[in-house]
């Protein structure tokens, strides 16, 4: 039986054609009728698979794709003079086919390449026939003889199909020649043939390399396909038909630019598309001119790629200029185009970022009062809206448990009544103190008569503030930044979406008083911020909170970007000899027991020696394990013990739970090469009765954070009066320990002159001299 559904469409050319799909046995058939004037019925049919490959809607998906179709532009492997194969590059291709391959992938390319390898042998060949006098009167006059590309192609497929398998043995692979024309996907017995040799050489573990017979090969023609078949006029067109018919995960198309723009790369407002739906994408692509070599261009390979998209296949169009692009793209990165049927939900964030800088202007231009006024609002509103908060993370909480979420991350997801208050008492003083930060004067110097410099504060610019799990951070990075005017864009993590959409509407309600509600910005999807880490020009620092894994991640994905942050917390509690008892035992309680999920937790406690075995170490040890406090000893501490709880592991260990690390130092210069070899310069304390002591132990420690006689947990921009933090950074430059208000501010100097040149000064008689007098700051 046979079902047809029917979909009439008019041509240009004036015929009416219709485009019906329709099932036999199980397989999908494609059948396209053309009537005549005379009502003449011509029907051609287009065969595809039963089972069509999932088309991917993330980039990450792109990391299992199994059968890969890749097409090299002339552009790509050709030499600048048109005359001959860029090895190199080829070279590099071959190796990542290669590499593919080996992974159990199977790889199939279409191939440039013939008609320019041929032109260097006929090249050749007419240069060894020509006379002395023909050879010098040709440089002379700059000309070469003009050869007629078929037979370029027919003297160049043998050699480049030599080089190709040459440099493929190199990696233990076998690869084989298929040559087609337009009339092998016309002719339903021919293109069964091919697919089914195809297929056995895929089996065989042999990579087919195909190339259009350029040879016999017609000119170019317009497209007088009918609807749905796309014509074989060049290799673009040729690999989306090849991808079609062995049913490809994947087709890359390789071209000399880094892939679709809004314009022709290079001119003014250019802009590159990284993802591409070409059914509802509402932007305007203006194409340039084609290659200096082969037949299609960024038009044709659009074409290809939207024709293969529709069928079923996935498609990349990248810069094979760029080395190791096939690979980036096999795992997931942000290489080229990626063409995709699904519809980007909520603003793309490349104009997420633009309204996020343009909102930070008119958010600058506010008063100071104008910006406490917002973020009082905002901390007025979470405690209005408590019962919807909390409902809200309810649901997130619920969520995580089923999912299976670790201890600590569940810990920094709730979202209780103490919390809240504490977020908006933190707020208020930030609103309290916005007045003091922005345009304050650091420094005032008379360079000369009639001219004052000052150097004041000022926003740095648009953030990007990535956190895991911790819903609080949201109201307080934004309080932060409305009251520097920064613009601000955030991600948080997944398992707390519903407690971060309802607050980040709270922020955006409270904007609305007096700047626009795009000057903080909630990206959603964990790809856009592979995105927002490529637009240098649009975000000016990146602020990441979270694990490890994650701060490691944005430092290496960050393209000219500053990443603000630390990757880890292991922070130590020194015990020294000369010690109240109960000060060591309350401090060591607090750090460790207080929310053992911070990153300002204790990791490692260290114990001076002398309290090996004493009634200390032993009180210690009992209150650890009532707090249920899992113990790993150190090496020396092991070696001090015939029995006692199992060894570390590493002592360069971030538990962020109930567990800690003890180890035993000699005394105070050994604890602080300790800590300089497996600390992470967060947060280190002493705890010692002796002056003497403590001060060295500050002066030494090189961290952001060194404490005397004070819990770890101390280290916190709210405890510090910063009335909360963006996050606690290791680093050196620019703002280290918790970042508040002052760690998002830059500076920029302000001269007031009056008329003044530079060659006003000098040495002459009758020229001004510089004062550089400092004046007080007021």
């Amino acid at each position: 039986m046979q079902l047809w559904t029917n979909v009439i469409r008019v041509s240009s050319y004036g015929l009416t054609k219709h485009h019906a799909i329709a099932t036999r046995h199980g397989k999908v058939l494609v059948g396209l009728r053309r009537f005549h004037g005379s009502g003449q019925v011509t029907t051609a049919h287009i065969h595809t698979s039963e089972q069509r490959p999932k088309l991917v809607q993330f980039r990450h998906e792109l990391r299992d794709a199994k059968r890969i179709v890749v097409k090299l532009g002339s552009a790509v492997i050709t030499r600048e003079d048109e005359c001959g194969l860029a090895l190199g590059r080829l070279a590099s291709i071959v190796e990542q086919v290669s590499e593919l391959q080996s992974q159990g992938r199977q790889m199939l390319m279409v191939t440039s390449g013939a008609v320019a390898y041929g032109k260097q042998k006929l090249r050749q060949e007419i240069v060894m026939s020509m006379s002395m006098r023909q050879t010098l009167a040709s440089r002379e006059n700059g000309m070469g003889a003009i050869l007629d590309s078929r037979a370029c192609a027919a003297a160049g497929q043998s050699g480049l199909m030599s080089l190709y398998e040459a440099m493929f043995l190199q990696y233990g692979q076998r690869i084989a020649q298929v040559l087609v024309t337009k009339p092998d996907f016309q002719n339903d017995e021919s293109r069964r043939n091919l697919k089914a040799t195809l297929t056995e050489l895929l089996k065989l573990n042999i990579i087919p390399i195909l190339n259009a017979n350029d040879a016999v090969a017609p000119p170019p023609e317009a497209d007088t396909d009918l609807v749905g078949v796309i014509s074989i006029k060049d290799n673009d067109s040729l690999a989306a038909r090849l991808a079609q018919e062995v049913n490809a995960d994947l087709l890359v198309l390789m071209s000399d630019v880094n892939g679709l723009y809004t314009c022709p790369p290079g001119t003014e407002g250019s802009r590159l598309l990284y993802t591409y739906t070409p059914d509802t994408d509402d932007v305007d692509v203006v194409y340039g001119k084609k290659s200096r070599v082969g037949l299609g261009g960024m038009d044709s390979k659009v074409k290809a790629a939207t024709w293969a998209l529709e069928h079923g296949t996935s498609v990349v169009i990248c810069n094979g200029l760029e080395e190791g692009s096939i690979r980036k793209i096999v795992q997931g990165k942000k290489i080229g185009t990626l063409f995709t049927d699904t519809r980007t939900v909520g603003t793309p964030v490349e104009l997420q970022a633009m309204k996020a800088r343009e909102s930070c202007y008119a958010l600058q231009r506010l008063t100071f009062d104008q910006r406490a006024d917002i973020i009082n609002k905002l901390a007025n509103s979470l405690i209005e809206k408590q019962p919807e908060i909390i409902a809200a993370n309810k649901r997130d909480l619920e969520a995580a448990r089923m999912a299976g979420l670790s201890g600590p991350l569940l810990s920094r997801l709730v979202l209780n009544q103490s919390k809240l208050q504490n977020l908006a008492g933190g707020l208020r003083q930030i609103a309290a103190t916005t007045h003091q930060h922005v345009g304050r004067i650091l420094r005032r110097t008379k360079l000369a008569d009639g001219m004052e410099l000052r150097q004041i504060t000022v926003p740095i610019g648009v953030l990007l503030v990535i956190f895991e799990s911790r819903p609080d951070c949201l109201p307080q990075v934004a309080a932060l930044a409305i009251s520097s005017g920064n613009g601000l864009l955030l991600k948080g993590g997944k398992e707390a979406s519903h407690s971060n959409k309802l607050l980040h509407e709270l922020v955006q309600d409270a904007l609305e008083m007096y700047a626009p509600r795009e000057a903080v910005e909630l990206v959603s999807r964990r790809e856009d911020i592979q995105d927002l880490l490529q637009l240098d020009e649009l975000l000016d620092l990146v602020i990441p909170r979270g694990s490890k894994e994650l701060v490691q991640k944005i430092q290496q994905e960050s393209k000219g970007i500053p990443v603000l942050g630390h990757s880890e917390g292991i922070c130590h509690v020194y015990i020294d000899e000369d010690v109240d008892p109960g000060m060591a035992v309350k401090i060591v309680r607090d750090s460790k027991c207080d929310y053992p999920a911070a990153c300002n937790a204790m990791e490692t406690l260290l114990l001076h020696r002398k309290h090996l075995h004493s009634e200390l170490f032993h009180s210690i040890c009992d209150m650890l394990k009532a707090e249920h406090v899992k113990i790993h000893a150190g090496p020396r501490l092991l070696s001090h013990l015939k029995f006692g709880p199992a060894p570390t592991s590493s002592m360069r260990t971030e538990y962020g739970g109930l567990e800690c690390a003890i180890e035993v130092v000699d005394g105070i210069d050994d604890c602080i090469d300790h800590i300089h070899k497996y600390g992470s310069a967060h947060t280190d304390v002493i705890v010692t009765n002796n002056s003497q002591t403590a001060e060295h132990f500050l002066n030494s420690v090189d961290s952001a954070c060194v404490f005397h006689n004070a819990s770890t947990r101390f280290a916190d921009g709210y405890r510090f009066g910063l009335g909360a933090e963006v996050g606690i950074s290791t680093t050196r430059i620019h703002a280290r320990g918790p970042v508040g208000i002052e760690g998002l501010l830059t500076t920029k100097w302000i001269l007031h002159g009056s008329g003044n040149s530079v060659t006003d000064f000098g040495d002459g008689d009758n020229k001004k001299k510089y004062l550089h007098e400092t004046l007080p700051v007021d």
